[in-house]
């Protein structure tokens, strides 16, 4: 949604509307809370964040919504149950109103769920 590229999470916050704002900092802050030690990106000119140098989740303001994007395919098939409500998509986009901004306990619990993902995608190297 912003009309120029941010170059920090920050910039790019700043320049949506203050509803979506206000509901994507909600998102932003559950973020943290379940990925302590998480960084924030701007990747493919949206926020992001990345945890032990993996991407986690990106999430974005468009025209008539915002969207949390985890960066799985498996998403949405394995918290179907939770996002009854919600639009989302095969690739793992969830859509999300101003009006009515993600629950932190579920944004947590789907960051959570990826962590799980990538560690199992990716295990520590040893050695």
């Amino acid at each position: 949604m912003p009309t120029k590229k941010a170059a920090t999470v920050g910039e790019y916050l700043r320049a949506v509307p203050a509803k979506q704002r206000a509901a994507l900092e909600k998102v932003r802050k559950a973020i943290h809370a379940a990925a302590p030690g998480s960084v924030e990106a701007i990747s493919y000119a949206i926020p992001a964040f990345k945890y032990r140098g993996r991407w986690l989740v990106y999430f974005a303001a468009f025209k008539n919504h915002n969207s949390l994007f985890p960066a799985s395919k498996g998403f949405v098939t394995a918290h179907r149950k939770d996002l009854e409500g919600y639009y989302t998509s095969g690739k793992g986009t969830l859509r999300f109103e101003a009006e009515k901004p993600l629950p932190a306990a579920l944004v947590k619990k789907l960051v959570k769920w990826r962590i799980k993902e990538n560690a199992a995608r990716y295990p520590a190297k040893t050695g």
